[in-house]
């Protein structure tokens, strides 16, 4: 059974970090893009970073720029996402995505929660003094 599972949320002061990360079974990640979504009570889910299959592209949202990093492990089967300079508004429920389906060709992947096909259950981070 197709599972992503993520874990690191917690607590974390302004200019704090955190590490989350998601391991999946069930199948393998390797060919398909994978991302980090987050949705903050009273809003929309939105996508944070994601990285591609083929050649790690990775993409990131304006306002987590230069401040997150999304990498991923074939080998373990997992994503993971550092989170450095975390501001107030970076609290939210954070999930991991993976792609409707496989894509084999050097592309950049999407930030669209629409283009994902597979959620994990989300994972609280919350950055308050």
């Amino acid at each position: 059974q197709l599972q992503l599972v993520e874990s690191g949320g917690g607590l974390a002061q302004p200019g704090g970090s955190l590490r989350l990360s998601c391991a999946a079974s069930g199948f393998t990640l390797e060919s398909y893009n994978i991302g980090w979504f987050r949705q903050a009570p009273g809003k929309e889910r939105e996508g944070v970073s994601c990285v591609s299959s083929r050649g790690g592209i990775t993409n990131y949202a304006d306002s987590v720029k230069g401040r997150f990093t999304i990498s991923r492990d074939n080998a373990k089967n997992t994503v993971t996402l550092q989170m450095n300079s975390l501001k107030p508004e970076d609290t939210a429920v954070y999930y991991c995505a993976v792609a409707k389906s496989p894509s084999y060709f050097i592309t950049l992947c999407s930030l669209s929660y629409h283009d994902m096909g597979y959620w994990g259950k989300g994972t609280l981070v919350t950055v308050s003094s």
